[in-house]
């Protein structure tokens, strides 16, 4: 398959510390990619050094064929990579609908501040309203994002990420704070995108990891430990440490 990510012998400094040391990495496109690993493992500062809020110390990140090692967050939107965070980053006193018309917007190359004429602004609108419908949110666009759950602010970031039409989409814990409900919701709509979305996620339950993840690549302490099926990783005697500091993992897994 074609790589749409790679990862070439990544280090991040911080310091004398080595949040990231040397990892290297490849995400197929259309693939369901997970990134795991204990607390500390680095999983949060390579995710910022492939969307470019941070740069490497050390090595390359090739996107789409291109190296973009020193390109800003913002160049890399353009170039089709869009993420979530970890925590809620949706507008509060906007309605569901402005949130998304946002991104919508940006990718249709309308400025903010311009006001588009009714037929365009109709076409934007009713894109929001089917990517709204694609998250489960249809029927919530005209509500205040305050006034949603914590489970629907998740879905509507994820709306606001797809408007931008990315080519990977970057998911930072999205089932963080969750209920069972919310999770297993979330967990269908992720593995409901089309395969036109390549999609590379940190998430710590693990349930969501091996229900949606293809291919699992597991970090510790800064370092790539293992990459693989779920079925491999699950049974990697070194995963199985790394997380208990036992052999015996066989809850946790």
């Amino acid at each position: 398959m074609t790589r749409l990510l790679e990862v070439a012998n990544v280090t991040r400094r911080f310091g004398e510390l080595r949040a990231v040391d040397e990892v290297t990495l490849s995400v197929a496109e259309g693939a369901r990619h997970a990134l795991i690993g204990p607390n500390g493992a680095g999983k949060s500062t390579l995710f910022n050094v492939v969307a470019g809020a941070l740069r490497p110390t050390a090595g390359q990140v090739h996107f789409a064929g291109r190296e973009v090692t020193r390109l800003p967050e913002w160049r890399r939107a353009r170039l089709g990579l869009a993420r979530t965070f970890q925590h809620s980053s949706v507008l509060l006193h906007c309605t569901v609908v402005e949130n998304v018309l946002v991104s919508v917007q940006r990718e249709a190359g309308v400025a903010a501040r311009m006001l588009p004429a009714p037929r365009r602004r109709r076409a934007l609108v009713d894109r929001c309203l089917e990517l709204l419908d694609t998250v489960g949110l249809a029927g919530r666009g005209h509500l205040r994002a305050a006034a949603l759950s914590h489970g629907e602010r998740r879905q509507l970031e994820l709306a606001v990420a797809l408007g931008a039409r990315p080519r990977l989409l970057l998911l930072d814990e999205p089932a963080a704070g969750m209920s069972p409900a919310e999770t297993a919701r979330l967990t269908e709509l992720v593995r409901g995108l089309p395969r036109e979305v390549t999609v590379l996620l940190i998430e710590h339950d693990l349930d969501v990891v091996f229900g949606l993840a293809d291919r699992v690549t597991v970090l510790h302490l800064g370092r790539h430990l293992a990459t693989g099926t779920p079925q491999q990783v699950r049974a990697d005697p070194a995963v199985r440490e790394a997380y208990l500091g036992a052999r015996d993992a066989t809850e946790l897994f």
